[in-house]
């Protein structure tokens, strides 16, 4: 009974799991699996075939398409692009240097009177131009004339006791060699008479400045010029002590025009003054339209150090009435002339990475990029340091659109010309130091078809 009892209490043991058996796939299974590999395979040659067709249609548009540009580009190099051109010229070019200055008059008066009294009128309108010794106001003369009137009277008494003293001296000297009166009786009567005459001299000074008064009532203009707005009114008082004075005159012919240019072109004034005055021309402020023609006056004594320019002072004749006290001018004073340079306009001249050149038209229609040096730029005409020929044409518009040898046709106005512009420059051979717009040093010529030279100038 013991032993079935520790039987029972014993663990029951799990039962085991019987080994899998795995079963060997069918003939149908296995021909299911070769037509989906095969399938696969398919459809990957297919994609490949697909995508070889696809690169090579890419590559047969990529050539067809470079073939079509360069066909364009070919076209396009044959085809004529419209253009304008200018010649060549050979002249003389002025050289010039621009400064900034003023007008200002040779002479500027402000009339004042030199009595005290009434103003009681002016003889001009304001703004009129006025003539040295012209009547230009009237003071009241009354008082100076009744002043002249008694200085008059006084002449005429202390002359009657002069008479008188003469007279009495006559006698005086005939008695006195008769022995009846003494040396110093006589000596006294010749003292009364210095006395008398001293006093009718005194009294034709007065005269004298009376009439001197009377003329001062009636002021006159001390020059030739313009007369501004009045200061005072007719019938106020007016005294000789005044500050502001009456009326300013301002000589307007001629008048005179202060500039300033740098230090660096001293040499090139000094060197061509020796000839003369130099030519100065006055434009205005927008340097558009030109004022007036004069000449050089003379330059500054020395350099202002704060600025580093000098001041020049040229005089010009006003016939015009052109110029005007104060008012803000460019001058242009020409220092030289540049004999037989060859000109071209300044819209022909082109810049590059590899300098500054010309597109010159040659006799078969086509152009050629010469390479070029410009030593001047005077307004719209750049003057050129050989490279070219006069007679020869060159491109002033539409040579963004050219290329070397492309064909051109030619239209619009030919030639240039225009307006005054704005800076210039000197080169070798001319002003030396140049204008206000630095110009390049002259150079020797370049032969045709030579690369451009490096740096434009």
């Amino acid at each position: 009974m013991a032993y079935r009892q520790v039987e029972r209490d014993a663990p029951e043991k799990a039962p085991e799991k019987p080994p899998e058996i795995r079963e060997a796939p069918s003939p149908e299974e296995e021909e299911g699996g070769h037509r989906r590999r095969n399938r696969n395979l398919v459809i990957g040659g297919i994609v490949l075939v697909v995508i070889v067709v696809i690169v090579l249609l890419l590559r047969h548009r990529a050539a067809t398409q470079a073939k079509a540009a360069q066909a364009a580009a070919a076209g396009a190099r044959d085809r004529a692009v419209p253009v304008a051109v200018a010649p060549v010229e050979e002249r003389d070019v002025p050289v010039y240097l621009d400064g900034l200055g003023n007008v200002n008059a040779l002479n500027t008066v402000t009339v004042k009177t030199r009595i005290d009294g009434q103003l009681l009128r002016f003889n001009f309108q304001e703004g009129q131009l006025v003539r040295s010794g012209a009547e230009l106001a009237l003071i009241d003369p009354a008082p100076s004339e009744a002043q002249l009137a008694q200085a008059e009277a006084t002449r005429f008494k202390d002359a009657a006791t002069l008479r008188n003293a003469r007279r009495d001296l006559e006698r005086y000297s005939d008695l006195y060699h008769a022995g009846v009166f003494s040396q110093q009786q006589y000596n006294t009567q010749q003292s009364q008479v210095g006395v008398s005459e001293g006093s009718v001299k005194a009294d034709e000074a007065q005269i004298q400045q009376a009439k001197l008064n009377v003329a001062y009532c009636h002021i006159k203009a001390p020059i030739t010029g313009r007369v501004g707005i009045r200061a005072v009114d007719p019938g106020n008082m007016v005294h000789a002590s005044d500050s502001n004075g009456l009326v300013v005159i301002t000589q307007m012919q001629p008048i005179a025009v202060l500039f300033t240019l740098p230090e660096d072109q001293l040499p090139a004034i000094t060197g061509h003054m020796r000839g003369g005055g130099l030519p100065v021309e006055a434009w205005g402020r927008d340097s558009l339209q030109k004022l007036a023609t004069g000449r050089l006056l003379t330059i500054d004594n020395q350099i202002d150090p704060n600025t580093g320019t000098f001041r020049c002072k040229a005089v010009f004749d006003n016939d015009n009435g052109a110029l005007f006290p104060n008012q803000f001018i460019n001058a242009r004073l020409q220092v030289d002339v540049r004999r037989g340079a060859l000109t071209v306009p300044t819209a022909a001249i082109q810049h590059g990475a590899q300098g500054t050149y010309v597109y010159l038209v040659k006799a078969d229609k086509s152009v050629q990029m010469l390479p070029v040096q410009v030593v001047l730029s005077e307004g719209t005409t750049s003057v050129l340091a050989g490279g070219v020929r006069a007679g020869e044409e060159v491109v002033t518009d539409g040579a963004d659109k050219l290329q070397p040898k492309s064909k051109v046709e030619i239209g619009g106005a030919r030639g240039g010309g225009g307006r005054r512009g704005g800076g210039q420059g000197g080169g070798q051979g001319g002003a030396g130091e140049g204008g206000a717009g630095h110009g390049a040093p002259g150079g020797q010529g370049r032969s045709r078809g030579a690369a451009p030279a490096q740096g434009g100038s």
